[in-house]
């Protein structure tokens, strides 16, 4: 009988780990390119005490922000919005931190008119 009960509780453990890993691999979500206007969020949204890249962009008609994260494709492409807006399209993959959505740049452009 004991053993009986170890072994469904083994499946059981078995099943959760299963579940976890899939939710986890979920979570990483696809690539997705999103264009809007680039801005500093905080030269031009006073939002941050340290520069980062944004992406305000429109869904559904409601106003978007997209936080870059702070990576070496980020920074380097950080000269281009600062001081001003301007038009750009993102590649990388989106995820929710405190109620922002974080996009993990892999590429980073001017959006082509």
């Amino acid at each position: 009988m004991k053993t009986k009960i170890a072994l469904i509780l083994s499946l059981a453990a078995l099943c959760l780990i299963g579940l976890t890993n899939s939710a986890l691999a979920a979570e990483k979500g696809k690539e997705v390119t999103i264009t809007g206007d680039g801005k500093c969020a905080k030269c031009a949204l006073k939002e941050t005490d340290k520069c980062q890249n944004v992406i305000e962009t429109e869904k559904n008609g409601k106003k978007v922000t997209y936080y870059l994260a702070a990576n070496d494709i980020s920074k380097e492409f950080h000269s281009n919005v600062c001081k001003e807006t301007k038009k750009i399209t993102a590649t990388g993959t989106v995820k929710t931190e405190d109620g922002k959505k974080v996009l993990t740049a892999t590429k980073i452009e001017l959006a082509k008119d």
